[in-house]
């Protein structure tokens, strides 16, 4: 697509970013950026347009999340991102509810505020190798034995990429617990409309002069688009090819990479 034709890219005032996969592949070494990542966001925020960072992540406080991306390189702060667990904090305070999580460990100083006595509901997070059979075997306990089983997940990602290859995403274990627990799961990050809204607000922008760049097809295209959004998917990250065959998402653009986007959306400024 060069710039000229680039119609998908006029009238924008705002950007959503996803991360993993986007600004860069997480592993096990902390991850690496993806090339020309660091630069884009320079240039996304020295060209005026408002910026939110909407991620699922949910093995890491935000805090700690942002100190990784910032050690390689990238202008982010924690008030820039739009993650799940802090909207469930929300709700769960909301609705008072008290949650038995089943979370990455370092993810469960974000709910340090909120009651998880007698517990009421549960909270599924990516907990990666916190995801064992008896975990789940507690996770299902709580649920099935509640009169009302009301399962939050924090995300519902089939898979996702690190640098040693895919690994299986929340959405698996949703899915498990969905089945066996004849529950259906309320996903507080994308693609919920909500998660999407609340980062809209954030940047004061409305959805039809908002795009969102993603690597997942369903999650980050088909979500943003639901909402009115206009939404991008790079080529890099989890994307493979037969993504471009999806049967119910088209993206309004396919880019190699995030660097390629913010050339064509800058040139149309």
């Amino acid at each position: 697509v060069r710039a000229a034709m680039a119609g998908w890219a006029r009238a924008v005032r705002g950007l959503l970013l996803d991360v993993s996969g986007v600004l860069y592949d997480s592993g096990a070494d902390g991850g690496v950026p993806i090339a020309g990542s660091v630069e884009a966001v320079r240039r996304i925020k020295a060209s005026g347009l408002k910026l939110r960072f909407c991620t699922n992540e949910t093995q890491a406080t935000r805090e700690n999340f942002v100190k990784k991306l910032r050690g390689m390189g990238f202008d982010i702060c924690a008030s820039e991102v739009t993650a799940p667990a802090p909207a469930a904090c929300r709700i769960l305070k909301e609705r008072g509810l008290r949650p038995h999580l089943l979370v990455h460990d370092d993810l469960v100083p974000e709910f340090a505020e909120v009651d998880k006595t007698n517990p009421n509901c549960v909270v599924l997070g990516d907990a990666a190798e916190n995801f064992t059979y008896a975990n789940l075997n507690e996770a299902f306990r709580v649920l099935i034995g509640m009169e009302k089983p009301v399962l939050i997940s924090l995300g519902r990602g089939r898979y996702y990429k690190e640098t040693d290859g895919l690994k299986l995403d929340v959405g698996a274990y949703m899915k498990a617990l969905e089945y066996a627990c004849d529950v259906q799961a309320e996903v507080v990050g994308k693609p919920s409309k909500r998660f999407f809204e609340s980062a809209l607000a954030e940047m004061g922008v409305p959805a039809e002069q908002a795009i969102m760049i993603g690597d997942d097809i369903e999650n980050d295209v088909g979500g943003a688009q639901r909402c009115g959004m206009r939404a991008l998917q790079v080529r890099t990250g989890k994307y493979r090819p037969s993504d471009e065959n999806h049967p119910d998402v088209k993206p309004d653009a396919y880019v190699n990479n995030l660097a390629e986007a913010v050339d064509i959306i800058l040139q149309q400024l």
